[in-house]
């Protein structure tokens, strides 16, 4: 592959079910002039899977970074024939809820999250400058996760290399985006049908030089949902500038719990967890790749069989290939970027994607499997959760409370050339597909 300066070309295979399904898009965008408290639901056409809705329902109002102006927000709930339901905020692209049953079937919603609009503004990621929110079902962007000291260099058509510098977010480096990242702006969205599938597709434009990035990025991620307890998402992120190159790094950062949001304290530690993932990415004191993948035997970061995820997570006396850095001292857990193993026929599911990784939980039989075409997931405990958020069901969430799957290209990859290259090219696509599915 030919390389760019310092960058090598990002590319990303389209996942061919869902990008399929997001052709057939029906309905229209969000207007602020149409709040109104009650929901209002479509159900899937004949021919496109029984049992299948979407309901629409005014969720408050709040200023759009953009523009500047009050707007209003819109929450969509997904719902399926087996009693699955979704819900999603044009807020953030957030998903606020996922109730799915268990073996006996109860049902319970399985994700983190906050009650009201105003409680996601003010704490999912607030636009400060050290170790902001949670950021509880969003959407992050432009680039998830972190970029060293806030600062890359990138070849531009015509011009050369060129140093762009990022708000600074977190513990020196530039986390999620930045200040105002993709989670903190109101999405457009319209309802989407595709055979045997309902969704919401949710747009965002973000203009050239947007927290420091540099191109006009059109962002379009659709949440899909099928009686198969299959919840997908689709990116496409397009390089609108006709002569600057940009970088992108998209997932969803749901914090899950399969014995529920509302369990006690510290219940997501007994959970098993199993990861595709035979190396992982250590990191430097403020959580910045060190630059090569190291090997996750004889080391806590083993999941390559099951696991609880509590078992060894205070054990830092285990090695952990990383000479000079403890690894769970740096972030008080988990909070890294496994190395995706390669595809084989055997981790081969839905739409063509790799697995990446399956938790479990014994007590109800919840199981959630992580399929994805990205080359690694960052798996965070939940460390960083101290007992001063209030979630949806009017519980505090502390450590152990619930832990994340985020399918994306690795952690400050502009600046390591060793890693895949998350360069976007002027005029062109990126497209990326995720499913978690569920099953007890």
């Amino acid at each position: 592959m030919r390389e760019i300066g310092r960058q090598r070309r990002l590319r990303g295979p389209v996942s061919v079910g869902l990008a399929a399904m997001v052709a057939i898009a029906v309905g229209g965008s969000i207007a602020a002039t149409q709040a109104s408290a009650a929901p209002v639901t479509h159900v899937a056409r004949a021919g496109y899977g029984g049992g299948l809705s979407i309901s629409k329902q005014y969720f408050g109002s709040t200023v759009e970074p953009y523009t500047g102006k009050e707007t209003a927000v819109y929450r969509y709930t997904l719902s399926n024939a087996e009693g699955m339901s979704v819900k999603i905020l044009t807020f953030g692209g957030i998903v606020q809820e996922i109730n799915v049953p268990d073996r006996y079937g109860h049902e319970a919603d399985v994700v983190l999250g906050f009650k009201t609009l105003q409680d996601y503004v003010t704490y999912d990621s607030p636009p400060v400058t050290s170790n902001g929110g949670p950021y509880f079902g969003e959407l992050p962007g432009r680039y998830a996760n972190r970029i060293a000291k806030g600062t890359f260099t990138l070849d531009q058509p015509g011009v050369g290399p060129v140093t762009y510098h990022l708000p600074i977010n977190n513990n020196g480096n530039t986390l999620h985006g930045g200040l105002v990242g993709f989670g903190n702006h109101i999405w457009t969205a319209k309802e989407v049908f595709g055979h045997g599938s309902v969704g919401v597709q949710l747009t965002l434009v973000s203009p050239n030089g947007d927290q420091g990035f540099p191109a006009t990025l059109k962002d379009v991620t659709t949440y899909t949902l099928n009686n198969s307890d299959q919840l997908g998402i689709h990116y496409a992120a397009t390089d609108e500038s006709p002569n600057l190159n940009t970088v992108v790094n998209l997932t969803n950062h749901s914090y899950f719990n399969l014995a529920g949001e509302s369990s006690p304290a510290g219940s997501a530690y007994s959970q098993l967890l199993q990861i595709n993932a035979n190396k992982y990415t250590p990191t430097n004191t403020t959580q910045i790749p060190l630059g090569y993948q190291a090997s996750v035997f004889g080391t806590p970061f083993n999941f390559t069989t099951p696991q609880t995820i509590g078992g060894r997570i205070d054990d830092v006396s285990a090695p952990d290939n990383s000479p000079g850095y403890n690894q769970l001292l740096i972030a008080q857990g988990y909070d890294h970027n496994w190395v995706l193993n390669k595809q084989t026929g055997a981790t081969t599911g839905p739409d063509g994607l790799n697995l990446a990784a399956h938790a479990w939980d014994q007590s109800n039989g919840r199981e959630l499997t992580v399929w994805t075409d990205q080359p690694g997931v960052q798996f965070y405990s939940g460390n960083f959760l101290t007992g001063t958020l209030v979630g949806i069901s009017g519980h505090t969430y502390r450590q152990g409370a619930g832990y994340t799957f985020e399918t994306q290209h690795f952690p400050d990859s502009p600046n390591q050339p060793s890693f895949p290259s998350t360069e976007l090219l002027a005029g062109k696509t990126f497209t990326s597909s995720t499913i978690f599915a569920f099953s007890s």
